[in-house]
C-alpha cells in the first residue's frame, strides 16, 4: 500500500473512533484542573442525546502533494441494550474513496459499547476490526466491584491460537472509546477550563489530560453553529497512542452538544473528521 503504512492506518481507525472519546471523566463527572469545576451524574433527564441519534461522519486524509481525500466514514447509533435497559451505541469506521481505488486497502471496525445508563459508565465493549485479510475480535468487561477491566481477544482465522488477554486495574469507574464521546457531550464545557479523564482501550487504562482552549463559529453539514475547541493530550510517551501529534475537537455550543469536527496532526498526515448528517436528535 504506497504512501499510507499499516501502522498509519490502524491510527486512522483509533483517531475515527476516538472523535472525543478521550474527554470525560468516570462516573459521568469531571475531575477538575486548573479551576475546573465538577459536573453532576449523568442521569436520564439530562443527556443530551436520545435512543435513535445516528450521527454519520467523513474522514479526509492530507498528506504532502495529496490534498483532502476521502478515506473512511464513521457512524455512531444509539440504541437500548437488549439484556437490561442500559444503552448499547454501536459504531462503525469504514474505508471508502480513495482509500480503496488507489491504495487498494480496506478496513472496517465495529464497536459495540455498552453504557450504564444511570451512572453513565462503561460496562462492555465488543469489537470486530478488520484489516484487509486480518481479522481480530475483541470483548472488554468492566467489573467495578473487582476493580478490573479484561480484555480478550481473538483471530477467528487462526481458531488453534490462544487468545490474548490483557487485566488492568481500575483506579474507579471508567470509560471506552464510544462511552467517552458521549459522556463529553455532557460536561461543562467552558473556555478555559481542564480535565483529567480515565479511558480503556484493548485492556489498558490512560489517564488523559484535556483542555478547552477557544470557541469559534464554524460552517458544518448541520448549519453554522458556535463550538468549543476542546483539546484532549493521546499523543506522546505512556500516553493512548505512543507518537508525536496533535488532535482538536469541535463540540457545539448548543443543547445538542454535537461533536461536529476533529482534525488530528501527526506523522503520516492530517486527518480531518466532519459531520455529514444527525438524525433523530434530542
Amino acid at each position: 500500500m504506497k504512501g499510507i503504512r499499516k501502522s498509519s492506518i490502524t491510527f486512522l481507525l483509533t483517531a475515527l473512533a476516538f472523535v472525543g472519546a478521550a474527554t470525560a471523566q468516570p462516573n459521568g463527572s469531571a475531575a477538575p484542573v486548573e479551576g475546573g469545576i465538577g459536573t453532576p451524574v449523568a442521569t436520564r433527564a439530562n443527556v443530551p442525546f436520545k435512543v435513535g441519534e445516528v450521527l454519520t461522519y467523513e474522514g479526509k486524509l492530507s498528506k504532502s502533494i495529496v490534498r483532502g481525500i476521502s478515506v473512511a466514514e464513521l457512524v455512531f447509533t444509539v440504541t437500548t441494550s437488549p439484556e437490561a435497559d442500559d444503552y448499547l451505541i454501536k459504531a462503525e469506521a469504514k474505508s471508502k474513496g480513495t482509500l480503496l481505488k488507489l491504495f487498494r486497502f480496506s478496513f472496517l471496525q465495529q464497536i459495540d459499547s455498552t453504557i450504564d445508563r444511570e451512572d453513565f459508565v462503561a460496562e462492555k465493549t465488543v469489537k470486530v476490526d478488520i484489516q484487509k485479510e486480518r481479522v481480530r475480535n475483541s470483548e472488554a468487561i468492566f467489573d467495578y466491584g473487582e476493580r478490573r477491566v479484561t480484555y480478550v481477544e481473538s483471530d477467528p482465522n487462526s481458531p488453534l491460537n490462544p487468545p490474548r488477554m490483557i487485566a488492568s486495574e481500575l483506579a474507579g469507574d471508567t470509560h471506552d472509546l464510544i462511552s467517552g464521546i458521549y459522556s463529553l457531550r455532557m460536561l461543562p464545557l467552558a473556555v478555559g477550563k481542564s480535565f483529567e479523564i480515565s479511558v480503556s482501550d484493548s485492556g489498558l487504562v490512560y489517564n488523559v489530560p484535556v483542555r478547552v482552549t477557544g470557541r469559534e463559529r464554524i460552517k458544518t453539514a448541520v448549519g453554522r453553529v458556535w463550538c468549543f475547541v476542546v483539546e484532549p493530550a493521546i499523543f506522546g510517551d505512556g500516553r493512548m497512542i505512543e507518537r508525536e501529534g496533535a488532535m482538536k475537537i469541535w463540540i457545539t455550543e448548543d443543547s445538542r452538544r454535537l461533536p461536529v469536527r476533529s482534525i488530528v496532526d501527526a506523522s503520516f498526515g492530517k486527518l480531518q473528521i466532519n459531520i455529514r448528517s444527525a438524525g433523530n436528535v434530542k
